[in-house]
């Protein structure tokens, strides 16, 4: 059986290992593949397992290369992969969810005390010189902000969402949350209420929903308008939640605060971005995912994913 991986390198830079695969079947690791059906096509050739992270598998590419079975994902979204062409194929789509809960929790948290500390330019401050030069004490050059007693609204409440309301309610905020499937668990963290509620009296919003069509562009100038003056953005879900230029306005504005984002609509962010330059943005490139730990499971749970589908019990299936 021949596997082929087409974009190994985000998940796999060379500090862990693909043996797992390995045992599965003849392994091809590309690190990366162009954007291009041909290519795609060629890399693909024969093989009967195919991994992807980010390289799109089209209608055609599906079509075009007759011997796949088994498409599985190095990552929890699957727009790439065209489902309904692939289970007109009786090819199972297999995502992987739930490996990076921790670390996209993290990440969130961490954009939201920098916005509140900016630690990284006080530090820098200081091995400037500045502090030693400084007629008092201490010196701070941007407001700062305690978020104990403010409001979180966390838009889509799944794994994730719960892991960022809990981080959240330690630091003794309120909690409200949207999500389509109200929980017991949910509501033992958080309010459920709904988006024009959590916009209007949320102090810090924070994305954590997947990307649908009726989602796309959500937070835009009509939606902003809705939320508090001064109010805080963070996005660590995808990028094309927000409408990019409608929130570097409201940022240039005041009607936002600031803005933590650690993904973009298109990626790698391009250089005429109207996020580049604006006060009070700070960004990430798209790294919450990425810590070791969340990488090693995101790779035992590929390899389970294709064991599952050998053993005739295929797991995670996306378009079943």
């Amino acid at each position: 059986m021949k596997i082929v991986v087409l974009d190994g390198y985000a998940g796999n830079p060379g500090d862990l290992s693909w043996e797992g695969l390995e045992k599965l079947g003849t392994l091809t690791v590309y690190d990366r593949t162009p954007f291009d059906t041909a290519a795609i096509v060629e890399r693909i050739g024969d093989a009967e397992i195919v991994y992807t992270n980010k390289i799109p598998l089209s209608r055609q590419v599906i079509e075009t290369c007759p011997s796949i079975q088994f498409i599985g994902i190095l990552a929890t979204g699957y727009n790439i992969v065209d489902i309904a062409a692939a289970k007109e194929r009786n090819i199972p789509v297999c995502n992987i969810p739930g490996y990076s809960t921790a670390a996209v929790a993290q990440l969130t948290l961490a954009l939201l005390l920098e916005i509140c500390h900016h630690v990284a330019h006080h530090s820098q401050q200081v091995h400037s010189g500045y502090w030693s030069g400084c007629d008092d004490f201490c010196f701070w050059d941007y407001p700062l902000i305690e978020l104990a007693g403010k409001t979180m609204g966390i838009v889509g409440f799944g794994n994730i969402g719960r892991a960022v309301g809990q981080l959240a309610r330690t630091l003794g905020m309120k909690v409200l949350a949207t999500g389509s499937r109200p929980t017991e668990e949910g509501r033992a963290i958080g309010n459920y209420v709904d988006l024009d509620t959590l916009l209007r009296e949320s102090d810090v919003i924070s994305l954590h929903c997947p990307l649908f069509p009726e989602n796309k562009e959500m937070i835009c100038k009509e939606s902003i308008a809705k939320m508090k003056d001064g109010a805080i953005l963070l996005n660590t879900a995808r990028g094309a939640l927000i409408v990019e230029q409608d929130v570097a306005d409201a940022l240039n504005s005041g009607k936002l605060y600031a803005v933590g984002l650690d993904v973009a609509a298109v990626e790698p962010l391009p250089s005429d971005s109207p996020l580049l330059g604006t006060k009070n943005c700070l960004m990430t490139p798209h790294i919450a995912w990425a810590t070791k730990e969340a990488r090693q499971r995101l790779m035992d749970i590929a390899v389970h994913n294709l064991q599952a589908f050998l053993d005739g019990k295929p797991e995670h299936v996306v378009n079943p």
